[in-house]
């Protein structure tokens, strides 16, 4: 092919991601359907605001016979569950799981396989740092039905809630989300040279234990000392709080203020854009709204 081009075709889809979709596909064409029995949805509540809960998460959640949450599905969100519904606690807390990961993938099994509508509820998106993909893993080896029902991430969330954008002409012309934790507490051997990119807005995910590792990596790696860092907990609740600093502050502004988990760390020139004074009025009518939900 002319300037060694290969073109080449695509694979089939795989028949694991086939086998979750087929068994649902009607109800979801049908957003009145009922929930189908023996069939896990695994679900994005989203960064904690009811308000930017999807529609179909809402459905889905209410007509569950079980939902299995997280530590990061906010109380406000949790409201929303009838009384009925069961609702079994998994959340993970650093260095004290009530159930390890294959322990809740065998839950979800369980469940299904009793014949119940499974709610699997996730803080955020259930595909990005949710581990839904392995509960999916899980479920699919088992010959037990699921999906996926999207949900605004933390970043999202925080980037409105603080006006912070995390994209901008002239200040950052990508955006990169990163763990700033690995399982079993294993070394952080992240692309740190990459990572330290100025043109590059860095999010980085359940990062507070290892923030001090983060951003020396960060600056041995050439990232300026003076790059702005915004420090976010609970985006989008009435709980939300912010730490403004820079990555060569940031450690100790961390340790003088001890945010509460979950928090997430804006890295990057777009920082320089918050202007808290703005939304002072917006947080208030947030904080007036969310009122409703308690």
């Amino acid at each position: 092919m002319g300037g060694g081009v290969v073109w080449r075709a695509l694979p089939p889809p795989l028949p694991s991601f086939n086998f979750c979709q087929q068994a649902g596909v009607q109800a979801m064409n049908d957003l009145s359907q009922d929930f189908l029995p023996g069939f896990v949805h695994l679900i994005g509540a989203g960064p904690g605001d009811p308000d930017l809960l999807t529609r179909r998460a809402l459905r889905l959640m209410v007509q569950a016979d079980v939902v299995v949450y997280d530590r990061l599905v906010s109380p406000e969100i949790m409201a929303l569950f009838p009384p009925h519904i069961r609702r079994i606690d998994v959340g993970k807390l650093p260095k004290a799981h009530k159930l390890p990961q294959d322990g809740i993938n065998a839950l979800l099994v369980d469940l299904a396989r009793q014949g119940l509508r499974v709610a699997r509820v996730k803080g955020g998106d259930p595909l990005i740092f949710g581990r839904g993909s392995e509960e999916a893993e899980a479920c699919r080896a088992a010959g037990v039905a699921c999906d996926y029902t999207p949900g605004i991430t933390s970043a999202q969330g925080a980037a409105c809630s603080t006006g912070v954008p995390l994209t901008h002409r002239g200040l950052a012309t990508g955006v990169r989300y990163v763990t700033g934790h690995r399982a079993k507490d294993g070394a952080l051997d992240l692309d740190w040279a990459s990572l330290a990119n100025a043109d590059t807005t860095l999010v980085v995910y359940m990062g507070v234990a290892n923030i001090a590792e983060i951003s020396a990596r960060l600056l041995a790696h050439g990232l300026a000392a003076d790059t702005p860092v915004l420090a976010v907990a609970s985006a989008t609740t009435p709980r939300e709080t912010r730490v403004l600093s820079d990555l060569a502050g940031i450690t100790a502004t961390v340790a003088n203020t001890q945010p509460e988990a979950p928090v997430l760390f804006i890295i990057g020139r777009v920082v320089s854009l918050y202007e808290p004074a703005l939304l002072a009025t917006a947080l208030a009518c947030e904080g007036a709204g969310m009122a409703a939900y308690a």
